[in-house]
């Protein structure tokens, strides 16, 4: 097939590191066509090549890559599925994924277990109800993010549901986008409360007003070359206001500008933000509308506060007698029969959809007043419960080496178990928000947790011990700050004593109702080091730690 684009990079292979040669010949996409050589054939046939142009069919090779099992990623555009859709998940994974799936903080759908001799009947499963997994992994645009309550919120100042569909439409399977640099993550939102967590993605849109022509007219504000991982980046927001149709044509520039002018010698510094970084946002912008045209100056930011993702409990929505309800799922995993009882739920009581949040959580909405209560009394809702211990439903965990390659400590079963201890004996309604990563790659988000936790491990009598590394102080909304390190390593075994005494310090000495972050940034990231310090030497010389002191 000939190039529909001008590859600029391809003039200078020398600064290309070695993936990239191998994507100046092969796209990404091309793989899917010989997924079913590989059923055929089986996963020895499988070059070191192909599995990793297999990220461009949304799998990779799960722990222990010997054994032929991969991981899937679905994508779930915007986080909102249809009850059919929602049901195929679940029949996918009772045949094929050992009846569980995860819902991940990019509101997508996973899947473990499954065999590359099934991967072609997988994806004709999610074809036949509109759902794919293509391009949810791999150097492209991945799931489109967005508000899980869109065209439902109060909160919204519009509903972006067709804006977000229009993008999804024009990128996906895209081959003008489908060799990107690395990843390129989007996040669409209109709500005022950063459901969209704006700072962290490579694009976003976020809520934004602007006078013009004697009337107020509402859009969005443009943000750039955000990111996790190793080295994070918070986005940076362009002087720029975007009326709704001007969201593709921009969406496409900055797509562009990142697959011509994207850095592809290192791949760990291949990202968006870093070109960004390097070129500065007045530069970006001139760049951009080289492209795309003038772009009105920015407007009045409406985003006023951040939720995280969480939205346990039952509220109104803006349609009147309506409500949705926000349901715990604890790290994300659900059952297929969990999966197949929702889909009947929503379709018995509320509008056909289910709805996954960053949070790893899931909302189902469009209840009618009259129905709230008999909603309230069905079984499902014991399990997957709208009103959850705090820290059962604010633990955020990866999958962990239970699955992952790059992790090196194990997070979802021990994250169940730490929120459970911190529930237990600390009995408290603060929403402290707690985030378990198995390694530096961010998938856990430990950066925007209050409490973050990083798998490291050491060597201690010659045996090799697992532990974690302590992050607080993350938040994002209008004043967005990405956790600090605190310097130590705690062992795996004592991290829920750890937490609990820092806790504690927090209850005893906190001001009012004031929140772990703000109380944070009041006494200082060097008071808790202290603290740390303290604890860490009380527990290994055997003496009693204080809190209240």
């Amino acid at each position: 097939m000939p190039d529909i684009y001008k590859k600029e990079w391809a003039l200078n292979p020398g600064n290309l590191n070695s993936f990239e040669l191998i994507k100046l010949n092969t796209d990404g996409l091309d793989i899917l066509e010989k997924l079913n050589v590989f059923k055929k054939r089986g996963f020895t046939s499988i070059s070191d090549e192909e599995k990793d142009l297999l990220k461009w069919a949304g799998i990779y090779i799960q722990r222990p890559r010997s054994e032929g099992y991969f991981m899937m990623r679905v994508k779930i555009p915007f986080g909102v599925m249809t009850s059919s859709q929602a049901r195929i998940l679940a029949s996918i994974s009772r045949d094929y994924a050992r009846s569980i799936l995860d819902i991940t903080t990019r509101q997508s759908v996973q899947f473990h277990w499954l065999s590359i001799e099934d991967i072609p009947s997988i994806l004709n499963g999610l074809t036949s109800v509109g759902l794919s997994s293509v391009e949810a992994c791999g150097d492209c645009p991945r799931n489109i993010i967005g508000n899980p309550l869109a065209g439902i919120d109060p909160n919204e100042i519009l509903d972006t549901r067709e804006i977000q569909q229009e993008v999804q439409n024009f990128f996906q399977g895209n081959r003008d986008f489908s060799n990107l640099p690395r990843k390129f993550k989007i996040s669409i939102s209109a709500n005022i409360f950063d459901t969209g967590y704006a700072a962290i993605n490579d694009m976003s849109f976020t809520p934004a007003s602007k006078f013009i022509d004697n009337e107020v007219v509402k859009g969005f504000h443009v943000y750039v070359g955000g990111g996790l991982s190793a080295k994070p980046h918070l986005a940076k927001r362009l002087d720029v206001f975007l009326r709704p149709d001007e969201i593709l044509k921009v969406t496409i520039g900055v797509a562009t500008l990142f697959r011509d002018f994207g850095y592809r010698q290192n791949r760990q510094h291949a990202r968006l933000k870093f070109l960004v970084a390097d070129w500065g946002s007045v530069k970006f912008k001139q760049e951009l509308e080289k492209l795309v045209g003038p772009l009105l100056t920015s407007g009045d930011d409406l985003t006023s506060d951040w939720n995280a993702g969480y939205f346990n409990g039952i509220h109104q929505q803006k349609q009147p007698g309506f409500h949705y309800f926000g349901l715990s799922v604890p790290l994300g995993r659900l059952s297929a029969n969990n999966l197949i009882e929702l889909a009947d739920l929503t379709d018995k009581y509320g509008d056909g959809m289910i709805r996954t949040t960053n949070s790893q959580n899931i909302i189902i909405a469009g209840i009618p007043d009259s129905h709230a209560m008999s909603f309230l009394r069905e079984p499902l809702l014991r399990v997957l419960t709208p009103f959850p211990k705090t820290f059962k439903t604010h633990t955020i965990s990866c999958a962990g080496k239970e699955f992952c390659n790059f992790a090196i400590v194990e997070t979802k079963k021990y994250a169940q178990q730490l929120s459970h201890y911190l529930d237990e004996t600390l009995n408290t309604d603060d929403p402290i928000r707690i985030h378990v990563t198995g390694c530096p790659n961010s998938c856990g988000q430990v950066q925007l947790a209050d409490i973050g936790l990083r798998g490291i491990k050491t060597k201690k009598a010659g045996q090799i011990i697992e532990g974690f590394e302590l992050q607080i102080g993350g938040i994002l909304g209008p004043e967005p700050q990405f956790s600090t390190n605190l310097k130590g390593f705690i062992p795996a075994d004592i991290v829920h004593l750890v937490l609990e005494h820092l806790i504690l310090y927090y209850r005893v000495h906190r001001k009012d109702s004031e929140s772990f972050h703000i109380f944070i940034n009041r006494v200082g990231v060097e008071t808790f080091q202290t603290i740390l310090n303290d604890f860490l030497d009380s527990v290994f010389n055997l003496k009693e730690p204080r809190y209240g002191s």
